[in-house]
């Protein structure tokens, strides 16, 4: 028996819960019931061994990137680049045994990394890549061991310059486009689209003139309203993608000639912005733009809230204050 009453009254639980062979436990209650449950929390758990040393993973990064590529990455949307930027990080680790990443590893990648100009932002990116991959060999059962990224605190990241394009700087745009790449213009400029998923739009996805996307960055679809004007530019009598025929490196050009000053790393994004822009410059709900835009957080979407024409007035026409004639100092 495995629970035995003792001679001051307590109850001793004494027990091998992965059989003769394994480790022996025991523990002493005051209460029959308090000893009752011990063992059968050790019998519904003996297969954890919390109280065994665990045995370390001796597998190399790149034999799991493997193993990730194999069930997961090759799987997921833009997969090639993924597995081009996870070899990087694991070749500039030194390619690590898994189980010796900590946070002192960690500490050396970002400071070599930051040493060589390169921005946290890209860092930041990089490490929550591996710490996906890792995650998901984990929840597999590919991987038995905690995730070393998974209290990684993000570097933190200078704000980004937001730029976007006046109306002058919209009317020179879509005057130097042609074909596809103007009725792409027309089209992002008309729905805060991303280039990607602009790219991806088939005349399927127009309803009741509305548009829906579907490969989005979130993996969420969204659908936004288009006027009949718009639908009538970007359909063109097209059956399949909107815009098969639309060049990034002539639209980008057609952009840096309508923008010269456009801040590095932004590029096409900046039609996106400029939707954002122009749709609070002109009085629109920023809740009604995040559902537009697709953010998760509205935290994104605020990035967009000063350019409101009543930006912060709020705080003079509804202070508890604001209805008082007269709140002069009494003292």
């Amino acid at each position: 028996m495995s629970i035995k009453k003792l001679e001051d009254g307590r109850y001793e639980v004494d027990i091998r819960p992965a059989g003769r062979n394994g480790k022996r436990v025991r523990r002493k209650f005051y209460k029959k019931q308090e000893a009752i449950a011990f063992e059968k929390y050790l019998i519904a758990n003996h297969s954890s061994n919390e109280w065994q040393k665990k045995l370390k993973d001796k597998r190399r990064l790149s034999e799991l990137a493997e193993i990730w590529w194999k069930y997961n990455g090759k799987n997921n949307a833009h997969a090639e680049h993924r597995k081009r930027e996870l070899n990087r990080v694991i070749n500039l680790m030194g390619d690590p045994v898994v189980s010796t990443i900590n946070k002192s590893t960690l500490t050396h990648y970002c400071y070599e990394r930051i040493s060589t100009g390169v921005k946290p932002s890209t860092i930041n990116r990089e490490l929550v890549n591996l710490r996906g991959a890792l995650s998901f060999l984990i929840s597999a059962g590919l991987l038995v061991s905690e995730n070393p990224l998974k209290d990684f605190k993000k570097l933190k990241e200078d704000v980004p310059e937001m730029s976007y394009l006046t109306s002058a700087e919209v009317d020179k745009l879509l005057c130097s486009l042609q074909g596809d790449n103007y009725r792409l213009a027309v089209f992002c400029l008309s729905t805060g689209a991303r280039w990607s998923e602009a790219r991806k739009a088939k005349y399927e996805h127009i309803v009741h003139n509305k548009v829906t996307f579907y490969q989005t960055k979130s993996g969420k679809k969204r659908t936004v309203p288009l006027s009949p004007r718009v639908i009538e530019i970007v359909t063109d009598s097209r059956d399949s993608l909107l815009f098969p025929d639309a060049s990034y490196l002539k639209f980008r050009e057609s952009l840096k000639s309508a923008k010269p000053n456009i801040p590095k790393g932004q590029a096409t994004h900046i039609m996106r912005h400029t939707f954002g822009t122009h749709f609070m410059l002109k009085g629109g709900n920023i809740l009604t733009l995040q559902k537009i835009l697709g953010h998760a957080k509205i935290e994104q979407t605020m990035t967009y809230a000063h350019f409101a024409p009543d930006y912060l007035e709020d705080a003079i026409r509804l202070n508890p204050l604001s209805d008082k004639d007269d709140f002069s100092d009494q003292n």
